[in-house]
């Protein structure tokens, strides 16, 4: 079984960058695609983006396309989230999940692992 756990969160300010990461235990990495999601306080867990397993189709949710990059290092076994421009509705906490369907999944019903979260506060 995967085991995921995200760092690289933080406090910026409107406009400022950062880069999340997602370590995963499992050696058999590359056999799941990946995503991103996250959650803000009294609001539904949301898909940010996903990114199949052999790391050449992305899919963003429109409140992130442009701004957010998915990629994967699958000899590193991690994933990452390029977070550039953010904006106060991004504060949230920040989750990667992992999944054994193959496509680019956005449902999270259909993740199977789950990190810790990592928070992201946007200052504006």
């Amino acid at each position: 079984q995967v085991q995921l756990v995200e760092s690289g969160g933080g406090l910026v300010q409107a406009g400022d960058s950062l880069r999340l990461s997602c370590a995963a235990s499992e050696e058999m990495f590359s056999r799941y695609g990946m995503g991103w999601f996250r959650q803000a306080p009294g609001k539904e867990r949301e898909f940010v983006a996903t990114i199949i397993r052999s790391n050449t189709r992305t899919y963003y949710a429109s409140s992130v396309k442009g701004r957010f990059t998915i990629s994967r290092d699958n000899a590193k076994n991690t994933v990452y989230l390029q977070m550039n421009s953010l904006k106060p509705e991004d504060t949230a906490v920040y989750y990667c999940a992992a999944t054994i369907d193959y496509g680019l999944v956005s449902r999270a019903s259909r993740y199977d692992t789950w990190g810790q979260g990592t928070q992201v506060t946007v200052s504006s």
